[in-house]
């Protein structure tokens, strides 16, 4: 389970201004929220308050009731992993960005094992790949499957599918809604698009100027 509690950052002097404000929510193993918005509104940084990224200025984020803050980051990060906008691999091979965050824990893959992990997001044949050389799509992919290699407790997606075409937007979508339902993930997923909230997510949280506006089922909130 995820939970946060009255959550908030504040920008230090001289800017002193909020990014986002009392901010709680709680999520179960297997649920999906869609956290919703206009630009500005809070959105990536409640996911960056989430896994420590930015560090809250007050409140609390708890996963399965222990305070994240007791937590080394190496350990919150491999429990609580994310996706960016933007697929940001390392350098070198698509094999070597997949297995880079097991081997930070000592756990070596077998190549057998990559390629089907692999196969599984649509990219048989890519583990030798330079991923300078993979497409928008290929490479989101690629970020997709180097976060669940971890097998981690929740899963936080910062507009996925925003910066790709529509064809590889599609894909990645289904890719996603297809993995949520088989590995039963937890997710925080941030989008621009109601329309994936309303397929992908059991909850909605609506924010607007850094503060929760609504909160509740998606259907609830989505039919407000």
């Amino acid at each position: 389970m995820l939970a946060c509690s009255q959550l908030g950052r504040v920008l230090p002097p001289p800017a002193s201004r909020f990014l986002l404000a009392d901010v709680s929510l709680e999520l179960a193993r297997g649920e999906v929220i869609a956290v919703v918005g206009p630009s500005g509104s809070g959105k990536s940084t409640l996911l960056r308050l989430l896994n420590r990224l930015d560090e809250p200025t007050n409140g609390t984020v708890l996963l399965n009731g222990t305070d994240v803050r007791t937590l080394p980051p190496r350990e919150l990060r491999r429990r609580v992993g994310i996706v960016m906008q933007r697929a940001y691999l390392f350098p070198g091979t698509v094999a070597e960005n997949v297995i880079f965050g097991p081997r930070q824990h000592g756990r070596m893959i077998p190549s057998t094992e990559i390629d089907d992990l692999l196969t599984h997001v649509g990219l048989s044949g890519f583990a030798t790949r330079d991923v300078l050389t993979l497409s928008g799509g290929e490479a989101q992919r690629v970020a997709i499957m180097r976060a669940l290699v971890n097998n981690p407790e929740v899963l936080l997606l910062d507009e996925p599918t925003s910066a790709l075409d529509d064809a590889a937007r599609l894909g990645v979508q289904s890719l996603l809604e297809s993995l949520i339902r088989e590995r039963h993930l937890t997710c925080v997923w941030v989008t621009h698009s109601i329309e994936q909230a309303r397929v992908m997510a059991d909850k909605v949280l609506a924010l607007e100027s850094g503060r929760v506006s609504a909160y509740g089922s998606a259907a609830e909130v989505l039919r407000a």
